[in-house]
Parts: structure tokens; C-alpha cells; sequence
């Protein structure tokens, strides 16, 4: 396997004169499960469909398993599981000729693995696919996803349109079935609970460009909202920690990356400060790119050839 199964370097796509990504670089290590979020036209799924061959990029380079997406070999598409938001599965067939149908197209699909799976899951070989639900048919194309032992797998909003409950058996399935098979995973969800639950390494998209690129853990760990209301004469920090200002009735709400008490007590220096608040990945990502949102300061890591710097929380 090569060393970043994929690879985003500078991308930039349009439709018509309307920018969709504009210098879209990332990398995902090896058995990581990446989480790529943004508002609906942001361009998650547009990066998927160039990372999948499916779209070119009009500018930069997407690899999968080392190959430029722009010309995928078969042997490198067959190396690859995709689940689209749309649970596409043919009509006509029922849930055995289904698992049937992709073991024919991939020498290592695992029948055994499918069908205890599909088992797990409440329904039966010989239910015609218009008979399962919007959660069953998602689960069965989870399902022949990972049964086909994919290195690299690509979810483009799998619990779309699917209520509560049927996204957390879909998000325990998706789970259980990749606990050992080391694959890489880039998916893209609306649903930030449920990111919060399988991801390793999440990425926020906004206007095409990358504001964010952290780990997990480390991104819930370190940023948090402090509120300040400045003396007179006094303006808004500023400083490669501050990732983004926020107006508020009284003073601003900023976005802090891992402030210290040094930092609280040079915040008070200059005014009122609130206690530093902790964002679950929701409020989060709600601060960055809601409608109210401030504007981005500062961000660090690799920025070559973007627009917007990456903020990058932690390597």
C-alpha cells in the first residue's frame, strides 16, 4: 500500500463560472477513518466523485492508492468499496442475486462474510430489493461494500435520508463490520453525532476550501469558545491561536486553539473574560461555517497554493 491511500494536492473544479473547490489539499493515512464535512454545496461530494474517477479536476491532482484519479486503472478500482447516498441497487434483484452479482465482479468477495452480515441485519437472502426498507437497502450496500475487502472505502452520506434509529444500526453496522479489516474510509455525513462516533481525523469544508484538518480527539480536546468583551479602545485578539472572532451584543465570542492560562490572563489584561467552553463537534462546526459565523484569523499547516489556510489542530 502506498504511504496516503489518498491524496488531495491543490484541486480546484468549476461549474460553469462557479467555483466548487478551490485548492482542496488532504491526505489520509493508512487505516484512518476520515470524516469530510461542509454545508450542503461546499463540495464533499464533488472531491468524492474526482477522488473516484467519476469527475476531473480542472486544476491539481487526487490520487487513490497512488494513482491520478483522472486515469484509474481497474486493478486500482477494484481495490476500492464506494457506497453512494442514494443506496444504489438494481430493482430486478433480489438480496442473494445481489451479493451474487458482486462477488462476480470481485475476485475476493468474502459470500460467507456477506451473508452473516446481512443475517446480523434482520433480512433474508431471498427478499427482492424493493421490498427492503431505506435503512435495509442502505445496510446491504454497506454490506457488499466491506464484503468486497476493500483498501480503500468511500461513503458519500450513507444515512442520508434516514431517521435516528436507522442511522445508529447503520453507523453500528458500518462498525462492526470494518473493526479488523484495516481499511482507509473518506466518508462525508450531515449527521455530526454520528462523526463524532466512528471518526479518527475530520476535515470541514467551506466555500471549496479546507478550513480544518484535525484529529478527533485532539480537535474536541483543544478548541474552545471564550467570551470577551474588550475595554474601551481595546480591539479583538489576534494571534495564531485565534481562529475565529465572533460579534456578539456585548464584546465577541473567539475561537481559541488550546489556550493556556497565560493566554486567559492576557485576554483579561484587556477585558471581561468568560470561562473557556468547551464545543462538542456540532457547535463546532457551527461557529466555522454557519450563516453567523465570524471571520477566520489565522490557521497553520501546509497552505501552499490555497486560498484559505487549513487550520490544522494537530498533526
Amino acid at each position: 500500500m502506498t504511504s496516503h491511500p489518498i491524496e488531495f494536492d491543490c484541486v480546484q473544479r468549476w461549474y460553469a463560472d462557479r467555483p466548487v473547490l478551490q485548492g482542496l489539499s488532504f491526505r489520509v493515512e493508512p487505516g484512518t477513518v476520515y470524516a469530510l464535512l461542509g454545508r450542503n454545496g461546499s463540495g464533499k461530494t464533488t472531491a468524492l466523485r474526482i477522488l473516484l474517477g467519476f469527475l476531473r479536476a480542472h486544476h491539481g491532482t487526487a490520487r487513490l492508492l497512488g494513482e491520478d484519479t483522472a486515469e484509474l486503472p481497474a486493478a486500482i478500482r477494484g481495490r476500492v468499496g464506494y457506497v453512494s447516498e442514494d443506496h444504489r441497487l438494481y430493482p430486478t434483484m433480489s438480496v442473494q442475486q445481489a451479493v451474487e452479482f458482486e462477488a462476480g465482479t470481485r475476485p475476493g468477495f468474502r459470500r460467507e462474510f456477506a451473508f452473516q452480515a446481512i443475517e446480523r441485519c434482520g433480512f433474508g437472502k431471498k427478499q427482492r430489493i424493493p421490498q427492503l426498507s431505506r435503512g435495509q437497502r442502505a445496510q446491504l450496500c454497506i454490506i457488499l461494500a466491506v464484503a468486497g475487502d476493500p483498501e480503500v472505502l468511500i461513503c458519500d452520506d450513507p444515512a442520508l435520508g434516514l431517521d435516528v434509529v436507522m442511522r445508529r444500526e447503520l453507523l453500528d453496522v458500518l462498525i462492526d463490520l470494518l473493526a479488523d479489516s484495516g481499511a482507509t474510509v473518506l466518508f462525508s455525513s450531515h449527521f455530526l453525532n454520528d462523526v463524532e462516533r466512528i471518526a479518527d481525523r475530520v476535515g470541514i469544508l467551506h466555500d471549496g476550501s479546507l478550513l480544518v484538518d484535525a484529529n478527533m480527539e485532539d480537535l474536541k480536546r483543544r478548541v474552545r469558545r471564550v467570551a470577551f468583551v474588550p475595554r474601551e479602545g481595546v480591539a479583538p485578539p489576534a494571534g495564531d491561536d485565534v481562529l475565529r472572532v465572533r460579534s456578539r451584543r456585548h464584546g465577541v465570542d473567539l475561537l481559541l486553539d488550546d489556550p493556556d492560562r497565560a493566554r486567559i490572563e492576557a485576554l483579561r489584561a484587556g477585558g471581561e473574560v468568560g470561562e473557556p467552553e468547551a464545543l462538542s463537534l456540532e457547535d463546532l462546526f457551527v461557529e466555522l461555517v454557519g450563516p453567523d459565523a465570524g471571520v477566520l484569523q489565522n490557521g497553520a499547516g501546509d497552505s501552499t497554493n490555497q486560498p484559505q489556510k487549513t487550520t490544522e489542530v494537530a498533526s
